[in-house]
């Protein structure tokens, strides 16, 4: 099976650096045999899918709105990224449940209302230090996956996409041990099976490079990787596809 790569670039650039690097990925990084994922800031996402199409990359988006239409300012909705081209979209990113206070009840609507546009929607859950240290960390994801996936029905494996990134791990240079990775995706995958009744792909995320990459990918229970700061380099991402 294909690995998921996803490029998450936040909120890291200009317009014109989204564009450039775009641009570049699609010149330099060519004939993977891996699934490639850009997921620019909104406001490049137009710009961003005029480089990509008619390439292996595809579109995601860093958010969705937990509604298609509405009286929702400063949200996007999940409608209009599906017809811009949007395949996949971040929901419940660590960042965002951090620093924007999301919780379980608002990603789930998220994925929902991405389900319903066809969007596949990434849900992130992670645990924080704390967590780790105390040995809580098993329970605490499996409380996270049953809140954001509270009344979360997919008709196929493929419809919905979940990323492990311990809290701990993300931009701090001190990725987890492959192995270990490995062996919580795999409760990951476990967990979410039970409340969906179909086993999803779980990528990793969190300090993920060049050189480690490789490490991450041949768990076999690690089915892709969402890189950050990584992926602002293009050939640092090229070396991870590679």
């Amino acid at each position: 099976m294909k690995k998921l790569l996803i490029a998450n670039w936040k909120m890291q650039l200009s317009y014109q650096d989204s564009l450039a690097l775009a641009k570049s990925f699609r010149k330099k990084i060519k004939k993977s045999t891996n699934e490639l994922v850009i997921c620019p800031d909104y406001l490049s996402l137009p710009a961003v899918a005029a480089v990509l199409k008619g390439s292996q990359w595809q579109l995601g988006a860093q958010d969705s709105a937990g509604a298609a239409t509405g009286a929702y300012t400063g949200e996007v909705s999940p409608a209009n990224l599906k017809k811009l081209g949007a395949a996949y979209a971040i929901i419940g990113h660590s960042e965002r449940r951090e620093h924007l206070h999301e919780n379980g009840a608002v990603i789930s609507a998220k994925i929902k209302a991405a389900l319903a546009q066809r969007l596949v929607p990434i849900l992130c859950v992670g645990e924080r230090l704390i967590e780790k240290e105390n040995g809580e960390a098993k329970k605490y994801l499996s409380e996270q996956l049953r809140l954001s996936l509270k009344g979360v029905k997919i008709k196929k494996s493929s419809d919905l996409v979940i990323a492990y990134e311990p809290l701990w791990a993300i931009g701090t240079g001190h990725a987890i041990i492959p192995l270990e990775a490995g062996l919580i995706n795999n409760f990951i995958k476990t967990q979410a099976a039970k409340i969906l009744g179909k086993t999803v792909r779980v990528l990793y995320g969190g300090s993920v490079s060049a050189a480690n990459a490789g490490l991450f990918l041949a768990e076999k229970d690690v089915d892709g990787l969402l890189v950050g700061g990584a992926s602002l380099k293009t050939e640092e991402f090229k070396r991870i596809c590679s």
